[in-house]
């Protein structure tokens, strides 16, 4: 048993911060995004030693990104919000979807294409389309869209079938249960933009 939690102590590790990372974006707290500094680092190495080259670059993103979004979350602001009011959780505006939908498919071709020709990967399509959507998610989320959870569910699904045959079970059950945290997640900061709609309006009426 011991030997077993000494040879995976990385990812068991970074299941733990994974889980705390997640009830914090549920929360819509802005201390998930210093869990994101921490645990992508820790990251770079357990996907290194395992071949998954992609995952590994992205956890390098993923630390700085995380600091763009603490960043975002603590100084942004969106088109009618008060001045000293947080940033509020708000859909994603229409006219976003074309430049994202290209952005997310060039980046998908340029990883797919490195990863096939420049590493000994043996998922390059899938690694390649779960980091490229990663990175239309971190935006998402540090803009506070509630579409950043569609874009997650999808993510997180293709990373646990990654994981299963990667062999990392403790990171694969954690996005397993990513995808169930992230529907309900989903359905929280829908409620959360509607709240914010309302208020406005009401804001309006006075």
């Amino acid at each position: 048993m011991n030997s077993y939690l000494i040879e995976h102590w990385l990812d068991i590790t970074t299941t733990l911060l994974g889980l705390l990372y997640i009830y914090l974006e549920y929360r819509a707290n802005i201390l998930l995004w210093l869990v994101g500094i921490v645990m992508p680092a820790l990251d770079i190495c357990l996907y290194y030693s395992h071949g998954l080259y992609g995952d590994a670059a992205m956890a390098v993103y993923y630390t700085l990104a995380a600091i763009y979004g603490w960043l975002v979350w603590k100084f942004g602001r969106k088109h009618l919000q008060k001045k000293g009011q947080e940033m509020p959780v708000t859909h994603m505006p229409a006219h976003l979807y074309p430049a994202t939908i290209s952005f997310f498919l060039v980046a998908w071709l340029a990883t797919w294409y490195v990863l096939a020709h420049y590493t000994n990967s043996t998922v390059p399509v899938l690694d390649g389309f779960t980091n490229a959507l990663s990175f239309v998610g971190l935006w998402a989320l540090a803009r506070k869209y509630v579409e950043q959870w569609l874009f997650w569910i999808l993510v997180d699904g293709v990373s646990c079938y990654l994981y299963i045959i990667k062999g990392i079970p403790f990171k694969a059950s954690l996005y397993g249960l990513y995808v169930a945290i992230a529907i309900m997640g989903y359905y929280k900061w829908k409620a959360m933009a509607r709240q914010h709609q309302t208020n406005l309006t009401g804001d309006r009426q006075h």
